[in-house]
């Protein structure tokens, strides 16, 4: 089984985006050409800033909602 990953993204207007895949190259491209989550349309260049690995697409998807709770300052 591939690997997922949790990935969060600075965006060129400061804000951060996170999302979950098992292909961070891709995904970084794809939201860097226009082709990624609409969220980041319009808010690009985007910069990876952290990526952490899960064994499975549960896991990654509960992490992500963790983060997502999390106030700005953390």
């Amino acid at each position: 089984m591939k690997p997922w990953y949790l990935y969060v993204v600075l965006c060129s207007d400061s804000s951060l985006y996170t999302g979950i895949t098992t292909d961070i190259r891709r995904r970084i491209h794809e939201h860097n050409s226009g082709c990624g989550a609409k969220y980041t349309r319009g808010r690009g260049p985007v910069q990876l800033v952290h990526i952490r690995q899960y064994k499975n697409r549960s896991d990654a998807s509960k992490a992500e909602t963790k983060f997502k709770k999390f106030r700005r300052k953390k």
